[in-house]
């Protein structure tokens, strides 16, 4: 008898609502994906990571605005990747501004994805 394989933990991080709820809306629904958590910002992000973990839920996988305040998505992922080795961040910009690509995927994550990606690409993005 094979068993379930596990599903990858995610974390949402947007700091507009409507998009975390859209896309817990949709991944929520995506066979091996469990949404353990979302957070407004990069503060937010860094204190669910750490809540989830002593839960035994930390993510595997973290999906990261670039563009908030008061701690951007890249200064999170810096302090996620730095803490946490094996949680992965994928991050979502609104536009392609190569500095900012640059200095996330320098931070640690290991990809990005534009925000009007088609579902299929986001979805295989969370589980590469």
């Amino acid at each position: 008898m094979t068993s379930e394989p596990t599903p990858i933990r995610l974390l949402i991080v947007d700091d507009h609502k409507v998009v975390r709820e859209g896309l817990r809306s949709f991944l929520g629904s995506e066979p091996g994906i469990e949404i353990v958590g979302e957070a407004a910002d990069g503060r937010q992000a860094l204190d669910r990571v750490m809540a989830l973990g002593a839960e035994g839920l930390r993510p595997d996988v973290v999906l990261m605005d670039l563009e908030m305040e008061p701690v951007d998505g890249i200064e999170a992922t810096r302090e996620i990747r730095s803490r946490y080795q094996d949680v992965e961040v994928v991050a979502l910009t609104s536009f392609v501004e190569e500095d900012r690509v640059h200095a996330a995927l320098d931070a640690g994550a290991a990809g990005y994805l534009l925000k009007d990606a088609d579902a299929d690409e986001l979805v295989a993005a969370v589980r590469a």
